[in-house]
């Protein structure tokens, strides 16, 4: 991509494809990628695995320190139980501090990124060139949740993903710090009844806009 450094920011709560997006959207437009809630998983991951408290705030702050953004592994930090215990340590601001720090640098390497999470538009990247609040009923995520658990071979219930998406939204968007919430300057993407294809090509317009409108400046 020619030009100065372009960076987009991808919010929404979990399941509903901001991931999947930002890969799209990062291979279409040749830009770093990083899906910013592993390194909160990679966190809670080092806690669990040395069986510390995760509410032991200097033990996570020095884990949180200690996170090296090229090698995040996605396969392993994608577990459930990694899931549920970062949504706890993700509360803890001086936690959020330091990866934030870590973030931002990363958003600024050449030529520009693509970031997803809970707080890029509203706190990491609020300067970003496109801001992308992707959503989707929680009833619609827990069934595309439950429908990537069986297309694995394995088995879940409905009713308790719904649960846990349920808790994880709530716990996201009453959390005192850096809450989960739309950028004043968003665009709102609702995934409900859109397929892949379809939520990927209007967020790649809303990229294209602001590309030509930078270009035209």
């Amino acid at each position: 991509m020619a030009g100065a450094r372009f960076v987009i920011a991808i919010d929404g709560p979990a399941g509903a494809g901001k991931g999947t997006m930002a890969r799209r959207l990062a291979d279409h437009f040749r830009l770093n990628l990083l899906d910013t809630g592993l390194t909160y998983r990679a966190v809670a991951h080092h806690m669990l695995r040395e069986g510390l408290d995760l509410g032991d705030e200097a033990a996570a702050v020095a884990a949180a320190r200690a996170v090296d953004l090229g090698s995040l592994d996605r396969e392993v930090l994608s577990q459930h139980a990694v899931g549920e215990a970062a949504s706890r340590v993700a509360v803890i601001p001086a936690v959020r501090r330091v990866l934030v720090d870590k973030q931002r640098e990363f958003s600024r390497r050449s030529p520009g990124a693509v970031l997803d999470g809970r707080d890029i538009g509203t706190v990491v990247c609020p300067d970003a060139d496109v801001k992308l609040y992707v959503t989707a009923t929680a009833e619609v995520r827990a069934r595309r949740r439950l429908a990537e658990i069986e297309a694995r071979g394995g088995a879940a219930d409905y009713g308790r993903i719904l649960q846990d998406i349920e808790r994880r939204d709530a716990r996201d968007t009453e959390r005192a710090d850096s809450p989960l919430r739309p950028a004043a300057d968003a665009h709102l993407l609702d995934t409900s009844e859109m397929d892949i294809e379809t939520a990927f090509q209007a967020a790649k317009t809303l990229v294209d806009q602001a590309l030509a409108t930078r270009n035209e400046g």
